[in-house]
């Protein structure tokens, strides 16, 4: 383990971050970090209670929000989809925050409920019945349906129709479990009842689901002595109300308190964990004193119930007519550790049964396997989730002292390290943020070997499986490219290409964008990739374009065949390969692309963009053999080039209708007609690499044509997507990165922002929506939201009433066509 960035809050004389007490944070799937401070305000000597969202790209552009929450935040949960978050305090309140306008930066309270001056200890979305079970032993396989299996598991509740019903559950300090279901109209039944009969003091808490669609919750009143108690929760609906009964399961006492030597060496147990949300048969826990700790694993067993010789010559035990109990046995025990100050779980759902202790321990030490334990010295361990066997370590407390100190003033007292408060691991394992008690956010690469030398294969292998993981699910990726260096981009993309192709084609039309996306983020770590970069994002705009196009056009008659106008476009473009545009037409239905005559003209600037991208290609044709610059790998990419070569076809046909919809180019000859010249050039071009396995090198004659390009037409300036400015680049020398919050950081150590100066704007040119490919002037006056991954930028609010074009921002109203999220740009952006 090492540390890839720290961020802190800058030092102000009125007022100051400080960490809450108890601190929490959390991590969603999108790699959005959630935690908590109190502002602390000496004027008035009273405290507010803040969420801070921010995206681990960008973990200086900060959005901090006053909770509103009157006591100490003691729970944040983020939702399975990562856009909404949970945040629970000491005085049994519980608010909802939802994205507003679908930016990672801008968030509002909707929704919440009360359990009135009763504090809330556990806090858990309700199960969405969605769980795809991670098969690391099969890594090598070539089928993504071996690798990642879905599980049979059932919501914990659904709605008609067997959609899950959405909503959170919530256990008190007062032995009280409250549900609250969002209902489809906006409204929230909530519910609370006692766990058990005998209320008592619950200090620590946790939620677990299983697959039959029931609740599990582990209570502890936190002494050691006393058992840890386990209910089982199942919530129903009746006549338009929320319904919750519990049932009583097996309890343990720790082992720590049965051993003679050890009975009273930890009489607290500080906390209680299940494995993962959707285990609720394997338990942590850990006890403490003042300075050391034990953690302990157990799991629940089915185990067949003894009976007496007399009752069975009365009536013998057949088969399976054993009777059974469900009984706690403890899996694995530490040693004596220095105190623990926090726990974080992996997400991965890996699912390990306790037979597989020794198959576990043999995986090579995959990431998803450990669970990460803070000490109050600094230090952190990584621990095998099942045999708490060591697998990593780091050492902190001397790299975490303030930026603005000086190293000899640093006085040499030996009072309390700095230690994480709060850690969270990402959703692959492969990194860990840690808040500590000075309020610093700390983010840790985690190896993929976990730290056991491993062979660049076996590496390589971990980091491709989880980002395959990553692209069936749908789930951020950032944490995995903070292992990729510049050596392995390359195989990286090759290998993902591979197991992309492998896969049927349904699945692979599913994920064509994901993987394109996944490749343009990882050609940005090594310098000798960064210009197909621009070439991925313009073939995601490529796709998408062609997509919204095709989906305009209408069969003429109801009772058409099985085949979409789209599709028989394709088709016919694929037979027919004869140069001359028009005969290509011919073949074509005309009535299946009639439009009305504002939708063709409010098309006019992505039909501009198809134009001008195919004359940049064909003029950059001769200069294939010069250093790779952008548009290049097109030049052998036989798919992108038929969708060009078809849409030119549709945009020729709407230019019947409309001549005012077609690309509009600069030509030295009145007479020339531009467009069946470059559909001839294109032609010829896609002729030579419509087959991937049998691509040939263009002929002289084409590339003779091509060179006369410049001097018939005049060759536009491609917008290319801005550099972004995240962090990531800047981690590749694995140095440490000191940042601040609210402040960005400088281009310092951006090793591959010199190689992109062509293609970037000068500041004071005129800037450009790079999605409705519309000029917004030199200082932009509309307000503009920006990708946080790839840096694409575009207009908030949108500018057009036609509903064409409102279906083609449809497709990127939650996420850039990249899959990012968008954050609100300031109004004068650079």
């Amino acid at each position: 383990m090492d540390l890839a960035y720290v961020c802190e809050w800058e030092k102000k004389p009125k007022s100051n971050h400080c960490p809450s007490i108890p601190l929490v944070c959390a991590w969603s799937c999108r790699n959005l970090i959630a935690f908590t401070t109190d502002l602390r305000n000496e004027e008035e000597k009273d405290l507010t209670h803040m969420v801070h969202i921010i995206d681990t790209e960008h973990p200086w552009d900060v959005y901090s929000v006053n909770s509103g929450h009157t006591e100490v935040i003691t729970c944040l949960e983020w939702d399975q989809s990562g856009s909404r978050l949970l945040s629970a305090d000491a005085d049994g309140h519980i608010k909802c925050w939802s994205m507003t306008d679908h930016l990672a930066n801008s968030w509002e309270n909707t929704v919440g409920s009360v359990v009135e001056g009763d504090p809330v200890v556990a806090l858990s979305w309700l199960h969405n019945g969605v769980k795809l079970a991670l098969h690391v032993e099969k890594s090598g396989a070539s089928n993504f349906g071996e690798k990642f299996s879905r599980v049979k598991f059932s919501p914990s509740l659904t709605l008609f129709g067997g959609k899950p019903m959405e909503g959170w559950i919530a256990v008190t300090i007062s032995g009280l479990v409250t549900v609250s279901l969002l209902k489809p109209n906006g409204q929230v039944l909530t519910a609370t009842e006692s766990l058990c009969r005998l209320r008592c003091r619950v200090a620590l808490a946790d939620v677990a689901f299983t697959g039959g669609g029931n609740i599990v919750v582990a209570t502890s009143d936190g002494s050691s002595m006393s058992p840890v108690q386990f209910y089982k929760v199942c919530v129903s609906v009746v006549n338009e109300k929320c319904k919750i009964d519990t049932e009583i399961l097996p309890s343990l006492f720790m082992r720590c308190t049965t051993d003679p030597a050890r009975k009273d060496k930890y009489p607290a147990i500080t906390h209680l964990k299940f494995l993962a949300r959707d285990m609720s048969e394997q338990v942590l826990l850990c006890a403490s004193n003042q300075n050391n700790s034990i953690v302990e694993c157990w799991s629940l067993r089915k185990e067949g119930l003894p009976v007496n010789n007399i009752f069975q010559q009365i009536s013998p035990v057949v088969g399976d007519k054993q009777p059974m109990i469900l009984k706690w046995r403890i899996l694995s025990a530490t040693n004596d550790l220095d105190r623990v100050s926090a726990v974080a779980l992996p997400k991965l759902p890996i699912s390990l049964t306790n037979t597989d202790l020794k198959v576990a321990n043999d995986t090579k030490f995959f990431p998803g396997l450990g669970l990460a334990l803070a000490f109050h010295d600094g230090s952190v361990h990584i621990v095998h989730r099942l045999s708490l066997q060591m697998m990593a370590v780091f050492y902190g407390s001397s790299s975490q002292r303030p930026v603005d100190e000086p190293s000899l003033k640093r006085p040499r007292t030996s009072g309390p390290l700095v230690h994480f408060k709060a850690m969270q691991l990402s959703w692959t394992s492969l990194a860990l943020a840690g808040v500590d008690s000075h309020g610093k956010l700390s983010m840790l690469r985690i190896s993929p070997s976990m730290g056991h030398v491993l062979d660049m294969n076996m590496s390589l292998r971990h980091l491709l499986f989880l980002l395959e993981y990553c692209m069936v699910t749908g789930y951020d990726w950032w944490d995995i490219l903070l292992h990729v260096q510049p050596s392995m981009v390359q195989n990286l993309v090759e290998k993902l290409h591979e197991e992309y192709m492998r896969q049927n084609a349904a699945l692979q039309q599913v994920l064509s964008t994901r993987i394109v996306a996944m490749k343009a983020s990882l050609c940005k770590l090594s310098s000798s990739t960064i210009a197909r970069v621009c070439d991925y994002h313009a073939k995601l705009f490529l796709i998408a374009i062609s997509c919204t196009l095709k989906s305009l056009l209408r069969p003429h008659f109801l009772n058409t065949p099985d085949k979409s106008p789209g599709d028989r476009l394709t088709e016919i473009c694929s037979k027919i390969t004869d140069v001359d545009i028009d005969k290509v037409m011919i073949n074509l239905k005309t009535e299946e692309f009639v439009l009305e005559m504002t939708t063709l003209q409010s098309l006019q600037q992505l039909i501009q963009w198809v134009g001008d991208f195919v004359l940049y290609l064909l003029a950059s044709l001769p200069n294939q053999g010069s250093p790779v610059r952008p548009g290049h790998s097109f030049l052998r990419d036989g798919a992108s080039l038929g969708m060009f070569r078809e849409l030119m076809v549709v945009i020729r046909i709407w230019g019947l209708l409309k001549p005012s919809c077609l690309p509009v180019y600069t030509a030295t000859s009145d007479t020339q007609d531009s467009m069946s010249l470059l559909f001839r050039l294109l032609t010829k071009l896609w002729l030579c690499c419509r087959e991937e396995n049998h691509i040939t090198e263009p002929d002289d004659a084409l590339i003779d044509e091509c060179c006369l390009l410049p001097s018939q037409l005049l060759i536009p300036n491609i917008d290319w997507l801005p550099i972004n400015d995240g962090i990531i680049s800047k981690l590749q020398n694995k140095q440490l990165v000191r940042l601040q919050f609210g402040k960005a950081p400088g281009l310092v150590g951006h090793t591959v922002s010199s190689q992109f100066d062509a293609f970037v704007r000068a500041p004071g040119q005129p800037k450009i929506d790079h999605l409705r490919r519309l000029h917004l002037g030199a200082y932009p006056t509309e307000e503009c939201k920006s990708c946080t991954r790839c840096g694409c930028v575009t207009m908030l609010k949108s500018p057009n009433k036609v509903t064409a074009v409102k279906q083609w921002e449809q497709r990127w109203i939650k996420n850039c066509l990249c899959g990012g999220l968008w954050r609100r740009m300031p109004l004068s952006y650079s």
